[in-house]
């Protein structure tokens, strides 16, 4: 009987720290490495980073999602790594000078180069800037439409010229949302990342 006692008393305490480092992990926060540079020059390839599951998602964060259906040619739990640009009910327009407008008001990109918001983003797309309208038409999904659909977000990367994007195949469900990129607090270089989730 002791022996037993004596095993229960290290393998309990074992048993409930794995559990709680697992409710953690699905339901509050979770390690991810950045695969690829299409958040250049924000996250970097092979970077350690955090979700958080349980932060509001807004216009400018940076977000985990499954990429799965979504993109085409990607293979079950593919995950990106993006930048929301748009929520539900936004109107999106972006200029040939590289200016966004989201719902006729001008959101400034700071965290990306005045080349990247020019060239990069409007390169491959429409090089005369363009519109949810515009974007849609192309895409191989979905109907055509002005605003971001209920439930859904529009992203983009924070390197344009080469983010596989919603500029190319449409929206993310929020149902595809893994959670908020949190880059660590003593890496000054990541603030961007940080202040904007």
């Amino acid at each position: 009987m002791k022996v037993i006692k004596s095993i229960f008393s290290w393998i309990l305490p074992i048993v409930i720290g794995l559990a709680l480092a697992l409710l953690l992990k699905t339901y509050i926060i979770s390690p991810v490495r950045v695969d690829g540079d299409s958040m250049m020059p924000n996250l970097q390839n092979n970077e350690h980073v955090v979700i958080l599951k349980t932060k509001p998602i807004k216009r400018l964060s940076v977000v985990v999602f499954n990429a799965y259906k979504l993109a085409p040619d990607t293979r079950p739990n593919t995950e990106f790594v993006k930048r929301v640009i748009g929520i539900p009910g936004d109107r999106i327009t972006y200029t040939k000078t590289g200016h966004l407008y989201v719902n006729g008001k001008y959101i400034k990109q700071p965290f990306i180069s005045r080349q990247q918001q020019t060239t990069g983003t409007l390169s491959n797309v429409d090089d005369n800037g363009f519109n949810l309208s515009i974007l849609s038409k192309k895409w191989s999904r979905g109907g055509q439409t002005a605003v971001v659909p209920k439930g859904q977000c529009f992203v983009m990367g924070d390197n344009r010229n080469i983010s596989y994007d919603s500029r190319y195949w449409g929206f993310v469900p929020k149902s595809h949302m893994e959670g908020v990129v949190y880059t660590f607090p003593w890496d000054a270089n990541r603030s961007e990342i940080n202040n904007y989730g």
